[in-house]
């Protein structure tokens, strides 16, 4: 089977979860679950949808701080249930337990995975601030102490954090993708582009038809945070500072502007198909070949599952 040229473009977009995917649709968004005895366990769950309660976030640049927010806090959400129903029904031996693993379910039963999650997620926040803000500015400091003519350009020094950056970050998904388990979740991930694009394509929503397609979307929240390096390297232009605190501060308070404008630059990709947008979505893409993976049939069932649930029957989720 060939496949067709695209003719419509989603608004439907999801994330890989453990074991499953979210699928947010216009309408609602729902969590697919692949369970321990085989099943599909689709629930939907509630994002903030701040854009919608709050009209002032509708405006340029705020949407995709909005967005952002709203994205992690639901995203975190849709994790924390997929853990939850990957895991349910599977008894880990008590002498396998360690210590630590005894005193959680002790105090907090059920909840120890949950909890877990989310002391994961603020350390792995910290871990972030501190290896793509702080580390960067660091090296250069040092770099430019040795070869002083550095410091006469702020283009060589925002070049260089720039580059580090994407530089750690293709590091880091590097080695995470050698964890099995990170490993599938990439491969759930390219379920979800795959699953997207088939019914982009006016295709029917089965495994034979999402598997030909390409596990690459230009619109994938890869390529958002590759944007989000590049507009990083413009807007370190601007800030003065060269203290490593002072510089490292500064830049994470203008962390919404560099959302937003990767934001704005993502949305514009998605809404028109030319060669200025096909460029600007390039590096995102090229990333995509660490982040996803080709998927198992049973993982493309449960995209298909999460996808048509999505899908309002009214059509207003086409923006093109």
């Amino acid at each position: 089977m060939k496949k067709e040229k695209t003719q419509k473009v989603t608004s439907i977009g999801g994330q890989a979860l453990m074991e499953g995917i979210m699928m947010r649709g216009p309408l609602k968004t729902t969590v697919g679950v692949r369970k321990n005895d085989g099943s599909i366990e689709l629930e939907e769950i509630q994002p903030l949808n701040l854009t919608k309660k709050y009209k002032l976030l509708r405006l340029p640049i705020l949407r995709g701080v909005a967005g952002m927010i709203d994205s992690l806090v639901t995203g975190n959400k849709a994790l924390m249930l997929s853990a939850d129903k990957a895991m349910e029904g599977e008894e880990v031996p008590e002498e396998e337990l360690s210590k630590f693993d005894i005193w959680l379910n002790k105090h907090f039963g059920d909840k120890a995975v949950s909890i877990i999650m989310g002391v994961s997620v603020v350390l792995a926040v910290a871990i972030c601030i501190a290896v793509f803000f702080f580390v960067p500015t660091l090296l250069f400091n040092l770099l430019s102490s040795w070869l002083p003519f550095l410091n006469d350009h702020m283009i060589w020094r925002s070049a260089f954090e720039g580059i580090m950056r994407i530089i750690l970050f293709l590091v880091y998904m590097a080695l995470v993708t050698l964890n099995k388990d990170i490993k599938r979740v990439f491969q759930y991930h390219g379920a979800e582009h795959k699953t997207i694009f088939c019914y982009e394509h006016g295709l029917e929503l089965n495994v034979e038809n999402v598997r030909i397609q390409s596990r690459f979307h230009p619109r994938c929240g890869t390529s958002f945070i590759v944007l989000m390096l590049i507009v990083g390297i413009l807007i370190g232009l601007f800030i003065p500072f060269t203290d490593v605190w002072l510089r490292t501060a500064v830049k994470i308070l203008l962390l919404p502007v560099t959302v937003g404008l990767g934001y704005e630059l993502i949305r514009l990709c998605g809404r028109h198909d030319n060669i200025v947008t096909r460029i600007i979505a390039a590096p995102g893409v090229w990333m995509q070949h660490l982040t996803t993976k080709e998927p198992k049939d049973e993982m493309i069932e449960v995209a298909i599952a999460a996808m048509k649930d999505v899908i309002p029957a009214n059509g207003e989720d086409i923006i093109r």
